[in-house]
């Protein structure tokens, strides 16, 4: 993992609105007295969602909020990669590059991301529209490649099918669901069926014991029969 420090340029000062500020307060009422560290990670995202980055001095107002020294929290912030540590665009593009994605040629979604958006990698394009960045693993490798836009993941990817979604993207208009982007089914296998091709939302039909006996012992003297005979 490469080296993630605080951007330079920081804010002077930070303070949860008034609807952040209250689901901060019912996520810490959920932990024991004592034990409220535990809800860092789910505050340094709300202030994420606010200000769209987390900064210098909302890693020291949820320190103060959590009782926990400055370079805890900063600790935290700087070792997940979902947390930017600098301004990010209106709309964030995420793309992961590790083993699975790589492996099933991520480079032409990013190839795709890069034409489109006009940026690099860690870049904010300059009308602070667009963002790029790469994520360190997305969790989704059985459906790789994948990218990311705000919360929203797009899997099966490749450079066509990426290349429409960015272009719904800057045209403003809808963007193709979330999840497989070439029809699959969540994670299933492509194509149809193998396993579990019975409707599972019907009953299971009663066999007759007397038939599969009949058809056991068929088969277990036909297997007899094939081991005893002699061999050309």
């Amino acid at each position: 993992m490469s080296v993630r420090k605080l951007a330079e340029k920081q804010p002077a000062t930070f303070v949860f609105n008034d609807e952040m500020l209250a689901r901060a307060k019912r996520i810490i009422a959920k932990y024991p007295a004592g034990r409220q560290a535990s809800a860092v990670i789910p505050l340094l995202d709300l202030a994420q969602r606010q200000e769209g980055w987390v900064t210098r001095p909302a890693i020291e107002v949820i320190g103060q909020m959590l009782d926990m020294a400055t370079i805890r929290v900063l600790e935290v912030a700087t070792f997940y990669t979902m947390f930017n540590l600098s301004p990010v665009g209106k709309a964030h593009v995420q793309i992961c590059t590790s083993l699975s994605c790589e492996l099933r040629g991520v480079g032409e979604v990013v190839r795709a991301c890069k034409e489109k958006l006009g940026i690099g990698m860690g870049e904010v394009s300059a009308d602070g529209k667009y963002s790029l960045g790469e994520l360190e693993c997305a969790g989704a490798c059985v459906n790789a490649p994948v990218f990311q836009i705000g919360d929203d993941y797009y899997e099966d990817a490749d450079y066509a099918n990426t290349s429409k979604v960015l272009d719904a993207l800057k045209s403003g208009g809808t963007l193709p669901k979330p999840g497989s982007l070439t029809g699959r089914d969540n994670a299933a296998p492509k194509g149809s069926p193998l396993t579990l091709v019975d409707d599972p939302t019907q009953p299971i039909p009663k066999q007759d014991f007397a038939v599969a006996k009949a058809a056991f012992e068929k088969a277990k003297a036909e297997a007899a029969a094939k081991a005893a005979a002699p061999k050309a």
